[in-house]
């Protein structure tokens, strides 16, 4: 299984960003997905769309599945210390994979 991720970049406070993430290989339908930085939850969701968040990111982030492969966070009002790079994780029969990372840089 491997994971692509895709939409970081750099952007102002108070901006906005998407990310996006794809899984390829052998994923099956039940899964969990997310994104991480520096090893904090961001948000995650279920197969079955349940989500999750971090608390600094609840009310500006949103994480949504576009099937059991990919997975979008939309990132508003961002903050400077929202500032790092995300990985995007899959949770599969209890093991995990990560993407390579994107960086996102919010200037004050």
């Amino acid at each position: 299984v491997q994971l692509v991720e895709s939409g970081g970049g750099s952007v102002q406070a108070g901006g906005s960003l998407r990310l996006s993430c794809t899984a390829s290989g052998g994923v099956v339908s039940i899964n969990t997905m997310g994104w991480y930085r520096q090893q904090q939850l961001v948000a995650s969701i279920t197969n079955d769309g349940i989500s999750n968040y971090g608390d600094s990111v609840k009310g500006r982030f949103t994480i949504s599945r576009g099937g059991a492969k990919t997975i979008d966070l939309q990132m508003n009002s961002l903050k400077p210390e929202d500032t790092g790079v995300y990985y995007c994780n899959l949770k599969m029969y209890g093991m995990d994979t990560w993407g390579r990372g994107t960086l996102v840089t919010v200037s004050s």
